[in-house]
């Protein structure tokens, strides 16, 4: 049997009842020892068959079975509750966002440096299928030189009474920190480090208080171009969640791989670049795009998997460890400096 690392959850309601705790109780080498809620515990530990449930954080802390903590509680939680989970040298897997702005991530990483505990930032886009194929497409340069990226993740999100992500003093911000977060890391996987931003932000359709509309267009260090397209107020109907690539000799394309879910649907086509100029440009070539299969792949789950090995194995996770949370963090920064300032920022 392989061994197991103990975890307790704190803030078990919302993602993590939804996609992470199943996740988890799949991982091979994650045990969940305990949950912590101050809404529902009992039920949610019910649901799940976990023995251990507490209302407050401090017991579970306390239990010694628990080695780390995955928290999942409102981004205004976050801090408070790194520190004490370092301070009780539990080692840590947060949430996107890790925090509200940069100062805050900083606490969060240099107090689980002096206690040496390790810490991991919920990313998990990476982990997909789909995009583990296209990091190798790229790696291959069966793309060519990359040009353009354009990915999109939109929902409806109404007015909710009490909805901290709809209040930027307890989630830091809207759609950008939220949803295009979740692409900036995806693309910095894909092309490597932006160079310099610019961001659009504003409230198009719902009054809350965080913007519901976010666009970033990002420049790479490698040259690359991306744009990033976030929105609260566009119906979850009406937006593919694609993600497009484009490259110098090919270009691959996806519908259903960005967000929660295991699946979607890729599609790519390759050996291009070579031909003379088309001086008559026409439109309606017939594009010979092949589908590309991946291997299905829970996010949560290899997430949450190579966390554990990383802590058994007494290595800091690189993937969404420290040095990136310090740079999702100034990217978010950088981004809601442009919107500011409507203009151009180097990161």
């Amino acid at each position: 049997m392989p061994e197991k690392l103990g975890v307790g959850v704190i803030g078990a309601g919302g993602i993590a009842f939804r996609r992470t705790i199943p996740a988890m109780l799949k991982t091979k080498n994650v045990r969940v020892v305990a949950v912590m809620d101050p809404v529902d515990v009992e039920k949610v530990a019910k649901t799940f068959r976990i023995r251990r449930y507490y209302s407050e954080i401090e017991p579970l802390l306390e239990d010694p079975e628990v080695e780390a903590v995955y928290i999942a509680s409102p981004v205004h939680c976050h801090l408070e509750q790194i520190e004490a989970a370092a301070q009780a040298g539990k080692h840590i897997l947060c949430e996107k966002p890790l925090a509200r702005n940069l100062e805050e991530s900083k606490k969060a990483v240099d107090i689980c440096r002096r206690k040496k505990v390790f810490l991991q930032e919920g990313y998990m886009m990476k982990f997909h299928g789909a995009h583990q194929m296209i990091k190798g497409l790229i790696d291959e340069g069966r793309l060519g030189k990359l040009v353009y990226i354009r990915a999109q993740l939109s929902c409806w999100y109404p007015p909710i009474p009490g909805a901290w992500r709809q209040d930027p003093r307890t989630g830091g911000g809207g759609a950008l920190i939220d949803m295009a977060t979740h692409l900036l890391n995806l693309l910095e996987f894909f092309a490597g480090p932006i160079r310099r931003l610019v961001a659009l932000t504003g409230n198009l359709v719902h009054s809350y208080r965080s913007e519901d509309a976010s666009t970033i267009l990002a420049e790479f260090k490698a040259g690359t171009h991306a744009t990033i397209d976030c929105f609260w107020c566009i119906p979850d109907e009406a937006s593919r969640t694609r993600l497009e690539l484009y490259g110098a000799a090919g270009a691959v394309f996806t519908e259903g791989t960005i967000g929660q879910s295991v699946g979607g649907k890729a599609e790519g086509i390759f050996g291009l670049g070579s031909a003379g100029y088309d001086a008559a440009q026409s439109k309606d070539v017939v594009r010979k795009f092949q589908p590309l299969p991946f291997k299905k792949i829970n996010p949560y789950q290899a997430e949450w998997e190579y966390f554990a090995q990383c802590v058994l194995d007494g290595r800091a996770p690189e993937i969404n460890g420290p040095a990136e949370i310090l740079r999702m963090a100034k990217l978010v920064d950088a981004a809601y400096s442009s919107a500011r300032k409507k203009a151009f920022v180097s990161v």
